[in-house]
């Protein structure tokens, strides 16, 4: 059995109590077999054999996915079942993350979001996702497209720009009352189009935004997002998908702006002005740093570019970006 398949068994076993010690070991063998991480660690003048804990690991800034093939290649094998690619908004530089098996992407993504609302067959899902409908490569796309199948309703589908057919789909369902829980999962753009310009009541769905606004609309933050949708969709709270092209793993948030992290994450924030001050907690806002155990064939420890705050119990708000930073998913400005 090879390294790789060692993380990979012991993967489907991880949980609170052994995710130092899975996280240190995947460390040592991406600092090793990594060539990009590797080279990164070596230009800090860090001696990875000196990491014994989480907090002294070094995050790879997430810029080095647009400029790098970010890969853990052990068993020098190049072959790749899938390539994920951001939208390259801004710099009109995308990132890429190269999957090896994307099966243990849609399976890990389809366990995390069960473990948080129950089986994927109790639900239909709409999918309003036209930014990344409109483009190859999303990792958005490719889970949500299985999640579709997986609920295993021929109801569920894709809307590209066709909102009118998914206004009178959730009205028609609503009607039906077949036992399911409707899903409205939508980039955030395009849930305001229908609360602003639709007369509806999505009160019986779970409303799930994600992707921000891709360019397409002005900035504005999380709270004056959900009070909108709220409002215009006729619902009492609006959830949420935390998730990237550079990450295998997912968070969602039932409502109030704060994320649950999955079993395979651990979020950090680093000081604004000094990226190498990490704590594992914070009442100050600051950058994100993202453990992500799922990234075993590219890196596990990667400093974001979003803006957030990280409580003590583990759960963290996403408040934007950096100013400097590219437009994308999550972006919103800070409030």
């Amino acid at each position: 059995m090879s390294e790789r398949e060692r993380f990979l068994k012991q993967f489907d076993a991880l949980n609170v109590k052994n995710f130092q010690d899975f996280a240190l070991n995947l460390f040592h063998y991406q600092s090793k077999y990594n060539l990009v991480y590797k080279k990164y660690i070596q230009a800090l003048n860090i001696e990875a054999q000196s990491v014994k804990d989480l907090s002294s690991i070094p995050y790879l800034p997430i810029d080095f996915f647009k400029k790098h093939k970010v890969i853990t290649n052990a068993d020098a094998s190049n072959d790749f079942e899938a390539i994920f690619e951001s939208s390259g908004t801004g710099s009109g530089i995308s990132s890429k993350h190269y999957v090896k098996e994307l099966d243990h992407y849609l399976i890990h993504a389809e366990n995390i979001f069960e473990n948080e609302y129950g089986k994927l067959e109790d639900f239909i899902i709409l999918a309003l996702l036209p930014a990344y409908l409109e483009r190859e490569g999303s990792s958005l796309v490719a889970m949500v497209d299985d999640f579709i199948k997986k609920t295993k309703s021929p109801e569920s589908g894709f809307y590209l720009n066709n909102i009118d057919e998914l206004v009178k789909k959730v009205a028609a369902l609503k009607d039906l009352n077949n036992g399911k829980r409707i899903i409205v999962w939508g980039v955030s753009f395009a849930l305001l189009d229908i609360a602003e310009n639709y007369e509806v009541d999505f009160s019986d769905c779970i409303v799930m935004e994600t992707g921000g606004m891709k360019g397409r609309r002005k900035e504005i933050t999380r709270e004056e997002l959900h009070r909108i949708l709220c409002t215009g969709l006729k619902v009492t709270k609006i959830h949420s998908e935390y998730g990237m092209t550079e990450l295998l793993s997912q968070s969602y948030s039932k409502g109030n702006g704060v994320f649950e992290p999955s079993h395979s994450m651990k979020i950090m924030v680093r000081e604004v002005n000094d990226p190498f001050d990490i704590k594992f907690h914070d009442k100050r806002s600051g950058g994100l740093n993202v453990i992500d155990l799922a990234n075993i064939d590219s890196c596990a420890f990667i400093e974001t570019q979003d803006v957030g705050l990280v409580q003590e119990d583990g759960k963290f708000k996403v408040l934007g970006r950096f100013d400097n930073s590219d437009i994308r998913g999550c972006n919103l400005l800070v409030s």
